[in-house]
Order: C-alpha cells, then sequence, then structure tokens
C-alpha cells in the first residue's frame, strides 16, 4: 500500500539537485540563478527536514524490530516493543505534519500588500468605522514588526475616512490580511445618539498583493495620466503645488488617485503600484475562475460583497461568519490583536484545503 512518504522521494532528489548546482561555478556566478535556487530549496526546506526525520525513524524502527524479535533477552525485548510503539506515534504524528505541508500554497503569501478601507452605509458612522479599522491594521503591523505608509487618503467632513489606502511591508504579510477582505460591520450606539438606539454600519476592506514590475507588462500608450491639486491633508502647502496623480488604465478602466504625498514623482510612483496591484488582482482572478468554482469559494479569494464579520459593541463582540465563531474583548482586538481571529482563519482554510485535496 503506498505510503504518504513516498511522495517525498522526489523532494529529497531535487533538494539534492539544488544543492549540486549551487555549488557549480557558473551557477554561483550567476545572482538571479543563485536567488531563485535558493528560493525554491528554502520552500522545500520543512519538506526535507519532514524527510530526514522520517528516514530517522524507519532505521531505528528496524534496529527495534530486530531486538524485539530476539528471545533470549525478554527484558530487552519488552522495552524495544515499548519503544516501537513510540516510534509508531511519532511516524502518524510525522504523517499529519506531512499532509499538512503538502497542502497547495497560495503564491501570494509571502507579498506585501496594499489595503483599500472604503466606508459603506451608514453615515458618519460608516466613517468613523473606517478609521478604527485603518488603526486597527496599523496596530496590528506594529505588532508584527511590519511597515505602513499611506498611499491615499479622503478625509470625511465629520471625521474618519470615506476611503484610506495604505500599503503593509513584511514578512507573510498576505497570508495573514488576505483574510479581512470584504465586508466589516459595526453595531454601536453613536456618540449622538440620546436615545441609546443601536446604529448599524459597514466598511469594506480590499487587499490586493503587490505585484512586482516585471510580473505586471504596463504599457505607457494604455495609460492616462492626469495631475492635479491634492485635496488631502497637508496644508496650504500642499495645494500651492499640483502634485496628486491620477492614472487611467485605458484596457481595464481602473482608476488610482495618489495625493498624499508633496512630491509629484512619489505620488505617481505609489499610484503605478497601486494600479500593478489591482491589475495583478484581475489577472489573478481570471486565473482563479478558470481552476476551478471550488478555488473561488475559498476564505482567500473571499468578494468584497460577502459580509465576513460583525463587530458588535453593546456586547463586546466580534463574530466572524465564515467560520461562525465569536472572540470577546473588542477593544482589545481593534487594538491590533487579530492573531486570535486570523489564526482560527487560517486553521479553517487549512481544513477547507485538506477535504478538497482528499476529495
Amino acid at each position: 500500500m503506498p505510503s504518504i512518504f513516498d511522495k517525498l522521494e522526489i523532494i529529497l532528489q531535487r533538494n539534492e539537485e539544488i544543492e549540486t548546482l549551487m555549488a557549480t561555478p557558473e551557477i554561483a556566478s550567476d545572482f538571479n540563478k543563485i536567488q531563485g535556487l535558493a528560493k525554491e530549496r528554502s520552500s522545500l526546506e520543512n519538506l526535507v527536514n519532514i524527510g530526514r526525520t522520517y528516514d530517522q525513524l524507519v532505521t531505528e524502527q528496524k534496529d527495534l524490530e530486530e531486538i524485539a524479535q530476539d528471545s533470549s533477552d525478554a527484558e530487552l525485548s519488552n522495552i524495544a516493543k515499548q519503544e516501537l510503539s513510540n516510534i509508531a506515534d511519532q511516524i502518524k504524528h510525522l504523517a499529519d505534519d506531512l499532509e499538512l505541508a503538502l497542502l497547495p500554497k497560495d503564491p501570494n503569501d509571502e507579498r506585501d500588500v496594499i489595503v483599500e478601507i472604503r466606508a459603506g452605509t451608514g453615515g458618519r458612522e460608516a466613517t468613523l468605522f473606517a478609521a478604527d479599522l485603518f488603526r486597527t491594521y496599523t496596530k496590528y503591523a506594529q505588532l508584527n514588526g511590519w511597515k505602513t505608509e499611506i498611499m491615499d487618503s479622503h478625509n470625511a467632513d465629520l471625521g474618519g475616512y470615506n476611503k484610506i489606502v495604505f500599503d503593509i511591508h513584511g514578512q507573510g504579510v498576505y497570508s495573514k490580511l488576505k483574510f479581512e477582505k470584504g465586508v466589516h460591520r459595526v453595531q454601536r450606539i453613536p456618540e449622538t445618539e440620546t436615545q441609546g438606539r443601536i446604529h448599524t454600519s459597514t466598511a469594506t476592506v480590499a487587499v490586493l498583493p503587490e505585484a512586482d514590475d516585471v510580473e505586471i507588462n504596463i504599457s505607457q500608450d494604455d495609460l492616462r495620466v492626469d495631475i492635479f491639486h491634492s485635496g488631502g491633508h497637508g496644508g496650504q502647502n500642499v495645494n500651492k503645488v499640483a502634485t496628486a496623480v491620477r492614472i487611467v488604465h485605458n484596457p481595464t478602466g481602473i482608476v488610482v488617485v495618489c495625493q498624499d504625498e508633496r512630491s509629484q514623482y512619489k505620488n505617481k510612483t505609489k499610484a503605478m503600484s497601486m494600479l500593478r496591484a489591482k491589475i495583478y488582482e484581475v489577472e489573478q482572478q481570471k486565473h482563479s475562475d478558470e481552476i476551478s468554482k471550488n478555488r473561488r469559494e475559498q476564505v482567500g479569494s473571499a468578494e468584497r460583497s460577502e459580509k465576513i464579520r460583525t463587530y458588535n459593541f453593546p456586547q463586546d463582540r466580534i463574530t466572524d461568519h465564515r467560520i461562525s465563531s465569536s472572540f470577546y474583548g473588542l477593544n482589545k482586538i481593534l487594538d491590533g490583536n487579530l492573531d486570535e481571529i486570523i489564526t482560527s482563519l487560517m486553521d479553517w482554510e487549512r481544513a477547507s484545503l485538506m477535504e478538497e485535496v482528499k476529495a
């Protein structure tokens, strides 16, 4: 009967090939090739460690079986049998680890992201909630040692944001924040509410994996670039010079705006980064649609129109509707302590993938 560990043979062989190639002078002197091989080797590291551990356990298992079958020393034979039971448990746990490690990886998990938060229904409360979500994600980024930078923002007249766009750079950012895409709903009593009635408002969150220049080839002929006076924060100095940038990608109709920098060049650079991310998302969705309907329904590709989470202030509770789970201590969570929710979603995603692989 084939074992799940049989799948490791090809991986271990490939790892040896990579190490051999990296040691050759022609490869070692080519930066791009050595970087590519190093990245591939790093991606195989966990599987290689599992394979080596399995080989070691199998060797120990064979030695112990010989001792257990030796009837000349009953005491030693019994000890060997007990150790064999322990080895069998270790191999079982290792098989579970391997099954998890072999699950298909989201190719975007290690990418940086561009996050776009927009106020939805609910008037002033929606714009304040958008600001709350922005603060939550920046706090979460700080706790993870990630860097954030505002790319575009539209302040609401009565406080909060109608829209705010920012990027987050760090290790594995998309692997965690991809679960935030969708509609977030808040239920609370506004400060202006005199009769204590609970209002319901929403904000939408888009999380776009950043694309490299070489991945998305954008022709300048396909762009319309408008330069205008910034309407964002920064005071009179900002508005004296036209520095804000709007870029329209004619083939797709995608429009991006960046106006938070005092430099036109910086705004254009950020706007192009936003445009690449949006075009990349469109291409990714096309690819996803071609693969299967199941992949589109996974957590990582939730549509923005889908209500994913409710923040209930009177009950101090956040409910994630995808996993039907509630989390308490709402203000602490909004201070950036999202790990419990995101870990639960990552576990759920892995379980969903496991079911798909087994199907």
